[in-house]
């Protein structure tokens, strides 16, 4: 291999990470996106090419080729412990005199501007820049998120004003732990940050490199998710230290932004699924998804907020280790302080408990930690909690109302769910009158009467549901409510499939499930048809004029014209945007189509490997699943939706009406596919008689296989040619059946 190769995988690699540390740590980008784009490709067919040169800390690694089949446990080296709760002031209060119970005799406080022991800095990572404050007191603000000023310290009793120091000069730059105003202890100070609501990770760095990732479980071990972590673009594959230690842990936590969460519920209601009933939720499914690309299209971000290197390394406060870890690659919270006194952290609190409202990610409290490293290893742990730790959470926002009925709405995919009706009531700042009920076993839960006095709430501050009922306040002739066991659509029967909590209709001629699928048929990310809306496809229903999909293209103007505030100008418009929308690609209508999982990203990566309908129609599930980026629910439910006999109808309507469903990419041909190579993963190694690489690679791509760079566990064929070296005796020794050139070539043509 050429040396200039090498030196431009690494300068790729480090391009690509500086700009991605800019993007998603530092929030200020320094490459275009077309520009990050091209050079990303380039690394991407290098490494193809010379697959020697693939690293676990490549960019190109975040992302798993093939789905996970379960986690696995691991235990965390150092016990990852949830935090013990106060509810109040007075709560933090009381944990403050446990600590102080308990504490060694501490140094005397900071006499007007001496300093803290600091402790030398890692190799290649300069020291912090936090300015001291010459009486003593520091502000220990970071930049605030936009638009958010944080509230400022009182003023330095050394001369500064409004709680901010002057710019240092470099002999200056050392922390200072700030005295304890007010019922503290004399030398004490707290770091206070926000308690972001999301999922903990425990991650693990082996010579600066990212091996490990692991959610919280049980505190003592966690599910191995290294897969998945690796997804999230805050969180770096590479530390950005010189010399690394051998090992270092990082702590912190994965969340959704409220705009990435809502965009996401919109993805699946359009999809008929179930939505995420808050972004902490949500965090923690996306976590476990076993497809690492499903993660990944979901952009978790993360926050680090603990690091533990060995003693001799460790920084002197937790305010040096959240400056380090910003400074080594993570993505560390602004909005922290450090606070000298039990009042400042009250002022903090409530400060952020208003201001909460503006923040583009949820938080549902305030973590208020020691800052010196030192007492906090003093101090240690109880069975449970970090004694010198303690989450001050907020008060949620709950009010009381009554359930005046309780309805159940249909959607397009069937499922039923049950919705209170409410006396409408003003919470957290809007007028709530309905609440989500979710499905039976929540109403068995609830035992929810007709009448009831509820406490209600928004969860996670956005989605209004009841948390529990006064039964005390229970009216005499109060009715239990039941799940109806028939459509209240259609009257036919519903079922619930074992082990659902969902009650569904089946039937596909139902009212409810038709409009909810013409509608979404009809949206703006499928067919797009200008003028289709929720009270026109209603009247389209009641009248009969709309049965499934394809009646549109059967409409005219005069027919629909009978319709109540339908002119005729109005009906000829319709009738042309309905037709317009035969020109619309086959992956919008495949999305329109509203098949279960299959959102416009999806759709996408269908029609790209099938070039129309019936390639997609004909492959089987293991076919479907070789599709970079279709996981195995997915891929199942798009070849069950392809059996059912009245879409097998809708789609050649369709085709009869001249729609789009093929693409412009090459057609594969569904002869060369079989369950054989559908969907199996191949390493190609050593030099093949007759075949060049990327002939062999064409070959089972085209057969709807995938060749990956790498021999593991998940590998089921290793095609071996001359000179193959380490992958040949890696997959030995794991039992990967090992091809020839001809054996290959014998399994392509079965």
């Amino acid at each position: 291999m050429q040396p200039e190769i090498q030196q431009r995988v690494k300068q790729l690699r480090q391009q690509l990470q500086e700009a991605s540390y800019a993007y998603y740590v530092l929030d200020a980008p320094i490459m275009a996106d077309e520009v990050y784009d091209r050079l990303y490709r380039e690394l991407q067919e290098l490494e193809s090419d010379y697959p020697e040169l693939i690293a676990a800390e490549s960019p190109t690694q975040r992302v798993g080729e093939k789905p996970a089949t379960q986690f696995f446990s691991v235990k965390h080296n150092i016990p990852l412990y949830s935090l013990e709760n106060a509810f109040n002031l007075q709560e933090l209060a009381k944990w403050q005199e446990r600590w102080q119970r308990i504490a060694p005799p501490l140094a005397p406080p900071c006499q007007g501007g001496g300093q803290d022991e600091i402790s030398p800095p890692l190799d290649g990572i300069a020291p912090p820049l936090t300015p001291p404050c010459q009486g003593g007191e520091q502000d220990g603000i970071s930049p605030p998120l936009d638009g958010i000023a944080p509230p400022l310290t009182p003023p330095c009793q050394g001369g500064e004003q409004d709680g901010i120091s002057p710019p240092l000069s470099n002999e200056e730059n050392k922390e200072i732990t700030p005295p304890l105003s007010k019922g503290g202890q004399g030398g004490v100070s707290y770091v206070c940050e926000l308690k972001i609501d999301g999922s903990a990770l425990a991650l693990t760095y082996e010579n600066g490199v990212l091996v490990r990732g692991a959610t919280r479980g049980d505190g003592i071990a966690g599910e191995d998710i290294t897969q998945n972590v690796k997804t999230i673009r805050s969180i770096p594959l590479k530390l950005n230290l010189d010399n690394p230690p051998p090992v270092v842990e990082v702590r912190g936590e994965a969340f959704l932004s409220l705009a990435v969460f809502e965009e996401i519920n919109r993805e699946r209601e359009k999809a008929g699924e179930q939505l995420f009933a808050n972004p902490r939720n949500a965090a923690a499914g996306t976590l476990r998804q076993l497809d690492s690309k499903i993660v990944d299209k979901r952009r978790l971000d993360f926050f680090a907020y603990t690091l533990h290197l060995d003693e001799d390394n460790e920084e002197k406060t937790q305010g040096e280790s959240l400056e380090l870890l910003r400074r080594i690659g993570f993505k560390v919270n602004p909005n922290r302080k450090i606070c000298s006194s039990l009042d400042e952290v009250r002022e903090y609190y409530e400060y952020w408990d208003t201001e909460r409202r503006n923040l583009p990610y949820m938080t549902d409290g305030v973590v208020v930690k020691i800052n010196s490293v030192g007492l906090q290893r003093q101090l240690g742990f109880t069975q449970r909690f970090p004694r010198w730790a303690i989450a001050l959470k907020y008060p949620a926002a709950e009010v009381p109302t009554i359930v005046e009925a309780i309805t159940v709405q249909v959607g397009r995919t069937g499922a039923l769910t049950p919705v209170a009706e409410l006396k409408p009531v003003q919470l957290a700042g809007t007028t709530v009158s309905r609440a989500s009920l979710h499905n039976s076993d929540r109403l068995s839960e609830l035992n929810l009467h007709i009448g009831d006095t509820v406490i209600v709430r928004k969860a996670g501050e956005i989605i209004p549901e009841v948390v529990r009922v006064l039964p005390e306040l229970r009216p005499e002739n109060a009715q239990l409510f039941q799940m109806p066991s028939c459509c209240p659509e259609c009257t036919q029967p519903v079922v619930r499939e074992k082990g659902e909590a969902v009650t569904r209709c089946i039937n596909t001629s139902c009212p409810a499930i038709l409009r909810g699928s013409l509608i979404h048929f009809c949206s703006r990310d499928a067919l797009d048809i200008n003028g289709v809306g929720e009270k026109l496809v209603q009247q389209m229903v009641d009248s009969n004029l709309v049965q499934s999909a394809a009646d549109l293209f059967d409409l005219t103007a005069e027919r629909l014209m009978v319709l109540e505030r339908m002119g005729k100008k109005l009906a000829e418009k319709l009738v042309s945007a309905i037709a317009r929308s035969k020109n619309q690609p086959y992956a919008r209508v495949l999305y329109g189509l509203g098949i279960h999982h299959v959102g416009s990203v999806n759709a996408q990566l269908l029609t790209e490997r099938f070039a129309n309908v019936e390639e997609l129609a004909a492959v089987s599930a293991a076919g479907i699943e070789g599709v970079y980026g279709i996981g195995p629910e997915i891929a199942q439910a798009v070849y069950q939706w392809f059996r059912v006999p009245a879409n097998q109808s809708l789609i050649a309507r369709l085709q009869t009406a001249g729609l789009q469903l093929h693409s412009e990419v090459k057609s594969h041909n569904l002869a060369d596919k079989n369950l054989q190579v559908a969907g199996k993963t191949f390493v190609l190694t050593g030099t093949l008689p007759t075949l060049k690489r990327d002939e062999a690679k064409d070959l089972i791509v085209k057969a709807g296989g995938k060749v990956t760079g790498s021999v593991s566990a998940k590998t089921d064929y290793v095609v071996v040619g001359e000179d193959a070296g380490s992958k040949l005796e890696k997959a030995q020794s794991l039992g990967i059946e090992l091809l020839s050139e001809a054996e290959l070539l014998e399994l392509l043509e079965t």
